[in-house]
């Protein structure tokens, strides 16, 4: 299956919490694992945030960020361009979406992305309006 994971799911691959068992099974599972260009920068900002808060050492903050290059490395990358945004736009004034969120959906949805998985309750609800199939990860 032709899976997107935005952020805050991608970011379970890396940092241990409720829904990490389900990004690991469905990026094992993934035919295609499909990211938005935007996912390196947000996670090396969260990841960072956890080192300054001091739950995340210097070493282990440079092995997720070379697992995170590995794990872009194989992925489907899409990239923001003037379909993407003008997708985007539309969302966000069909759905209560932050700017970010609605950039991932348009670049699921502009991927023919088949799943999207992410912890993020609107940016569900919003892709479910979308037609898309979604895996909620940690949300009751």
């Amino acid at each position: 299956m032709r899976t997107f994971f935005d952020t805050s799911a991608l970011a379970k691959r890396y940092v241990a919490e409720v829904g990490s068992d389900q990004v690991v099974t469905r990026c094992k599972n993934a035919h295609e694992v499909i990211l938005s260009v935007l996912v390196v920068p947000e996670l090396v900002s969260a990841l960072n945030r956890l080192r300054r808060e001091g739950t995340l050492e210097d070493q282990d903050y440079q092995q997720l960020k070379m697992d995170l290059a590995a794990d872009v490395a194989c992925a489907s990358i899409v990239d923001l361009n003037p379909g993407v945004v003008q997708l985007s736009i539309g969302y966000l004034e069909q759905f209560p979406l932050r700017a970010l969120d609605s950039l991932h959906l348009a670049s699921a949805v502009s991927a023919g992305a088949e799943l999207f998985v992410s912890a993020d309750r609107r940016q569900c609800e919003a892709a479910r309006g979308l037609g898309l199939i979604v895996d909620e990860l940690g949300l009751p």
